[in-house]
C-alpha cells in the first residue's frame, strides 16, 4: 500500500504538458477542480473524466501509474459512497431496519466516488507533470500580492514544496523499517484493526526520529548555503509564458463552458 502513494513524485518526459509554465498548470488544476465541485449531472462528470483521460494521454503518463495513485483512497471513495448511498433522503428501494438505499442515494454516492478519484487523479497529474522547484516557482509568483499584507509567501511555498518533495522519502523510509520489523517477527497483516494498529508503534518511533533527522540535517544544509528566506534570491530559471499557454487556457475555458452547460441540459 505505502509503495501505491504516488503523492509528490514527478514523472520526467518531454510533453506538451511538461513544457507548459508551471503556472499555468497550477491555475489550471486548481480551475478544474472548481469545476469538478460546480459541476452537475452525469454528462459533465463524464466530461471531466475524459479531461482527465486526455491529459493523461498527451502528458505521456503511463496510465499504470494514475490508476496507481488512485488506489490508496479506494477505501476512502467506498466508505464516503457506502454513507452516501444509506443516509440520504429520498424515494426508499430498499429497507432494514434503520438501513435504507434511495434512488438519490445512489445517485449522491456515484457523483461522490467520481469526483474523490478525479480529484486525487488531477492533483497527482499535476505533481507527475512539475518539478518541485518549479512547483514552488509557480506558488510563490502567484502569492506574491499577498506580501503587501505582510503574508510569509516566500516561507509558505518553501515548506509546501519541502513536504512533497520528501513525501516519497518518507515512504521509502516507512517500507525499510516495516521489512526491517517483518525481518524480526513482527506481523502487521493478521488480526483486527486495533492489533494492527498498535502492531505499528514500533514503526512510528523510528520513523519520527529519522524525519527529525533529515529536517536537521537539510536545515544545517541550507545555513551553509546561508540562506536567508526569499529577500533578495534570484532564479536561474525564470517563469515565461507562451503560445502554449494561451491555446491552454483556451481549451481550459472550452471545457468548462462544456461541462455547465452539458450539465444544465442532462441535469
Amino acid at each position: 500500500m505505502l509503495k501505491d502513494i504516488t503523492l509528490g513524485q514527478y514523472f520526467p518526459v518531454d510533453s506538451p504538458v511538461h513544457r507548459l509554465d508551471s503556472r499555468t498548470k497550477l491555475i489550471l488544476s486548481f480551475s478544474y477542480l472548481l469545476i469538478l465541485f460546480l459541476a452537475r449531472g452525469p454528462a459533465a462528470y463524464l466530461l471531466c473524466a475524459l479531461a482527465v483521460v486526455g491529459v493523461t494521454a498527451v502528458s505521456r503518463i503511463p496510465f499504470r501509474m494514475l490508476l496507481k495513485s488512485l488506489k490508496p483512497i479506494a477505501f476512502l471513495a467506498v466508505f464516503t459512497s457506502v454513507l452516501n448511498m444509506l443516509y440520504t433522503p429520498g424515494q426508499i428501494l430498499w429497507q432494514w431496519h434503520f438501513l435504507r438505499v434511495t434512488v438519490e442515494g445512489l445517485e449522491s454516492a456515484a457523483y461522490m466516488a467520481s469526483r474523490i478519484v478525479m480529484l486525487v487523479a488531477s492533483t497527482s497529474l499535476l505533481t507527475y507533470c512539475t518539478s518541485p522547484v518549479s512547483l514552488t516557482d509557480a506558488i510563490e509568483t502567484l502569492m506574491r500580492p499577498l506580501t503587501k499584507l505582510r503574508v510569509p509567501v516566500h516561507e509558505f511555498a518553501m515548506m509546501m514544496t519541502i513536504a512533497l518533495r520528501f513525501i516519497p522519502t518518507l515512504i521509502e523510509e516507512t517500507d525499510k523499517i516495516m521489512s526491517a520489523q517483518k525481518a524480526r517477527g513482527a506481523d502487521f497483516e493478521s488480526g483486527n484493526l486495533m492489533r494492527r494498529a498498535k502492531a505499528l508503534i514500533p514503526v512510528l518511533t523510528p520513523l519520527f526520529i529519522s524525519a527529525f533527522r533529515r529536517a536537521d540535517e537539510l536545515s544545517v544544509a541550507m545555513e551553509c548555503r546561508l540562506y536567508r528566506g526569499g529577500q533578495g534570491r534570484t532564479r536561474m530559471k525564470q517563469l515565461k509564458m507562451g503560445k502554449n499557454d494561451g491555446a491552454a487556457f483556451a481549451l481550459a475555458l472550452l471545457f468548462a463552458l462544456a461541462a455547465f452547460g452539458a450539465g444544465r441540459i442532462m441535469p
